[in-house]
């Protein structure tokens, strides 16, 4: 350990420690001759702690905020640990998806079919002109709900699962960092631009959550360079290129997992990007 400072046994400096703790700085408050010290295990964490210290210190505001995160406990041992009280509007899109696997057979039965973009069975889809006149009919009659409900079908298990991990994992952190107005913002404009581009490619027999998951992503990634908050793996965003780019090929059929929704893939990601870069970066 490295003696850092001295501090007088006035300063109440518990609250600060348990911050510390949450971002998993290793330290300790000792007392010698009447007298606080504090030490650090790493020295090259004493520059950014003494002006944290400084700050939390001066400001009452600032203190408030830091009791207010360490009663939350979101974050343990410095690493992004969420509960469902930390993201309701994530845990909530994530239990109906769930139920909507059930309610639609896993995408086999009627019901599907009124969460696809169009109806299938009504329409001509496999043109250009025949996608488009199906969708020009079907927001014509008011179904506007379709822009989004692809994003609740999913066709195994398997499926549901990787993308209801991704969405709590990445999706808890834009809720709580950012706010719920930014998660809905990000939620609608990703699925609606996600779910057009694979409709316009494809036609209406694909779904999931993925779409999103990819917006999500790349607004995690592009935002984070302009105010680091979110905690995840840079290996991350480049696995998820290489994935989305392997979609691109034959291997996933040659696999046997059949054609992947590669264009909502893409469509989410740059519109993730996209309001990364539009969008002010909240501060908190």
């Amino acid at each position: 350990m490295y003696r850092v400072k001295q501090f007088d046994t006035t300063v109440d400096l518990a609250g600060f420690s348990r911050w510390l703790n949450g971002q998993g700085v290793a330290h300790r408050i000792s007392e010698e001759g009447g007298r606080q010290v504090l030490w650090l295990e790493n020295p090259e964490h004493a520059e950014p702690v003494l002006a944290a210290l400084d700050r939390f210190l001066a400001e009452p505001e600032l203190r408030d905020a830091v009791e207010r995160q360490n009663r939350s406990a979101v974050f343990v041992g410095g690493r992004w640990q969420p509960s469902p009280r930390h993201a309701p509007l994530v845990l909530g899109l994530i239990i109906f998806a769930v139920i909507m696997v059930w309610v639609t057979s896993m995408g086999r039965n009627e019901v599907a079919a009124a969460l696809m973009v169009i109806d299938p069975r009504n329409f001509d889809w496999t043109t250009m002109s025949g996608r488009i006149e199906g969708f020009s009919t079907t927001m014509s009659n008011g179904q506007i709900w379709r822009l989004i409900t692809p994003d609740f079908l999913h066709f195994s298990w398997s499926h549901i699962i990787f993308n209801s991990v991704m969405l709590w994992f990445l999706g808890s952190q834009v809720e709580w960092f950012d706010g719920r107005v930014r998660l809905i913002t990000l939620f609608l404009i990703t699925s609606i631009l996600s779910n057009g581009l694979q409709y316009a490619v494809s036609g209406p027999l694909f779904g999931g959550l993925s779409g999103v998951v990819y917006g999500i992503l790349g607004y995690c990634w592009l935002s984070q360079r302009r105010n680091p908050r979110f905690q995840f793996p840079p290996a991350l965003v480049t696995f998820a290129v290489i994935w989305m780019v392997v979609g691109f090929t034959a291997l996933p059929e040659m696999l046997g997992m059949g054609r992947m929704a590669n264009e909502a893939h893409l469509g989410g990601f740059v519109a993730g990007v996209a309001l990364a870069v539009i969008l002010p970066v909240r501060k908190r």
